[in-house]
C-alpha cells in the first residue's frame, strides 16, 4: 500500500511535546487524529494509523511529519 506523507502544522511548544512523546513510545493523539483527517479531505482513506516520522526545522513554520498508508484505489 501507498505512503501519504502528511505535513501539520505547529507550534513549537507542541512540536516538542509530540517529539518527547514520540520518544517516550507514546502517542500524541490530537495530531495524530489531525493527520488522519488530513488524509480524508485529500480524498484519500487510510488503511492504518499514522506514523510519526518527525518534525521540520523552520524557524518560523515548524510542522510535525506524519506517514499513513492509504488504499491506493480509493478516491472520494
Amino acid at each position: 500500500m501507498p505512503l501519504l506523507r502528511v505535513h501539520l502544522d505547529s507550534d513549537r511548544i507542541t512540536a516538542r511535546r509530540v517529539l518527547q512523546l514520540h520518544q517516550e513510545g507514546k502517542t500524541h493523539h490530537e495530531s495524530r487524529e489531525a493527520a488522519r483527517e488530513q488524509v480524508w479531505r485529500q480524498g484519500r482513506t487510510p488503511a492504518g494509523d499514522p506514523i510519526f516520522v518527525g518534525l521540520t526545522n523552520g524557524r518560523r513554520n515548524v510542522q510535525l511529519l506524519y506517514d499513513v498508508e492509504v488504499y491506493s484505489d480509493t478516491v472520494r
